[in-house]
């Protein structure tokens, strides 16, 4: 039996060691990021009613029926200011060989920055129609312009030009 003594204590040593050593801990690495978030100015100008029509007889003065409207959308808080210019200096007329034109300049809108009067196109310089000195809503500024013409003598027909808005941040 003194096998068995001897298969004991190695048994008993073999636990001991089992006894005293533990799991591995599981490592670990740590580290930080820093989250930037840049904001960039944006302005948009949607929703600009497509067309609009004058009608009259030589000589009347017309006015729209309903305004031109547009939303502007900007998140830049120093404002903006919107525009409107002729793209030509006429509008011209449908009828094939016709020679009649209307000066784009006898057109006149009317606007916020207008305060109720009425100003004269300018192929050459924009018209200011509006102008903020803030940011707009977050849904977006509704602008609404009205526009008047005193019809010239021309011969009957429908005559066309194309109005350009713009919307710039201040």
């Amino acid at each position: 039996m003194p096998d068995m003594k001897m298969a004991y204590a190695a048994l008993g040593c073999l636990a001991s060691v089992l006894s005293t050593v533990s799991p591995a801990a599981a490592d670990t690495a740590t580290g930080n990021t820093e989250a930037i978030v840049v904001v960039t100015d944006e302005i948009t100008l949607t929703e600009l009613t497509p067309s609009f029509t004058l009608t009259g007889v030589p000589g009347a003065v017309v006015t729209t029926a309903s305004p031109v409207t547009m939303r502007v959308t900007t998140n830049n808080f120093a404002g903006y200011t919107v525009t409107v210019q002729p793209t030509t200096p006429n509008l011209l007329p449908s009828i094939a060989g016709s020679t009649d034109v209307i000066p784009a300049s006898l057109l006149q809108v009317s606007g916020p920055a207008q305060a109720g009067t009425f100003t004269p196109l300018n192929p050459g310089t924009p018209v200011v129609v509006d102008t903020k000195a803030s940011a707009s809503a977050p849904t977006g500024d509704i602008i609404a312009n009205n526009y008047r013409i005193t019809i010239p003598f021309v011969r009957p027909d429908t005559y066309t030009g194309t109005l350009n808005y713009i919307a710039t941040t201040l």
